[in-house]
């Protein structure tokens, strides 16, 4: 075996990529050379300054592909990829993201294409194709929740899951398929042990038939594998650690769930737990969080047993 796609993580008899991920990714039949290099993105985030925004901390280059799509290549306007590089603050992020991502999917969470891509100079990084533009590159509407609850982004961890539960109940056009979205996505990002999920993390983006829908994921990584202890950001049933099975079922209530669909989710997150196993195994985390994400997991879903 030649090691994992470098995209959804299955096995592969050579290459580093599965011809159905490259066309997902970039509608073409081989990886596109990445014109960027590490040293050099500080510079574009500069030539970039006041033409996007894009919220978070870690330095993240929009990105869209040339002409012949060959190159991904920096795109001050238009651009459907976003780049996220090695972070000198905390180790391997581009790898957990990128890994916690294909966890979602094998936990039935809508997810975005996306891959672990190598820079001009070596490194490696996360890509990931934008949900908030078209093919051609037009802006789709999208309203994060600290908007839709009329906070400043500075109180984006101003919040809580019943207040998200509430915001999609009040704008999403299907309100009652969307929060049992959204309790899986809860569910899910306590599951792998993700203390960022804070407001700006959930959107609602508008669909090509004009419904209000909750966006695919983004933004999902493992905190306490850098962070050790690290807690929700938003409050759920008052508390930010130390949630259990009973904690999840009467948020369940709070949003209105059926109990039978509650425990459905609270069956099938942890029941991806082999899968989630075998992905973090050929993921390109170091050993040592391989190690502990594997654990953490393990101690989750036997909390929701």
């Amino acid at each position: 075996m030649s090691g994992p796609c470098l995209s959804c993580l299955g096995e592969m008899a050579e290459g580093e990529y599965h011809p159905r991920c490259l066309q997902l990714l970039f509608r073409t039949g081989r990886p596109p050379t990445v014109d960027v290099e590490l040293g050099k993105l500080h510079a574009l985030g500069l030539a970039m300054a006041g033409h996007v925004s894009l919220s978070g901390t870690q330095r993240k280059i929009s990105l869209g592909l040339s002409t012949d799509r060959m190159t991904l290549q920096l795109a001050i306007e238009g651009g459907r990829y976003i780049l996220k590089p090695q972070a000198q603050t905390y180790p391997a992020l581009p790898e957990n993201e990128h890994a916690t991502m294909q966890l979602a999917r094998a936990a039935g969470i809508d997810t975005p294409p996306n891959a672990i891509v190598r820079l001009a100079d070596g490194s490696l990084a996360y890509v990931v194709v934008r949900f908030d533009r078209t093919a051609e590159g037009r802006k789709v509407r999208q309203d994060d929740f600290c908007q839709l609850a009329e906070k400043s982004p500075k109180e984006n961890y101003d919040g809580s899951a019943e207040l998200c539960a509430r915001l999609v109940k009040q704008f999403a056009t299907e309100p009652l398929i969307e929060v049992l979205k959204l309790y899986r996505l809860l569910v899910f990002s306590w599951w792998v042990g993700n203390g960022d999920m804070h407001l700006k993390n959930f959107s609602l983006v508008a669909t090509p038939d004009g419904r209000q829908a909750l966006a695919p994921v983004y933004d999902q990584v493992c905190t306490r594998l850098v962070i050790p202890g690290d807690q929700l950001a938003l409050l759920v049933g008052g508390r930010k650690d130390g949630l259990d099975r009973a904690t999840w079922l009467e948020f369940a209530r709070y949003c209105g769930l059926p109990a039978r669909a509650a425990e459905r989710v609270l069956h099938e997150v942890p029941g991806a737990l082999a899968e989630a196993a075998a992905l973090i195994g050929r993921s390109l985390l170091p050993v040592d969080m391989k190690r502990n994400y594997d654990a953490l997991l393990r101690e989750r879903s036997a909390v929701l047993a």
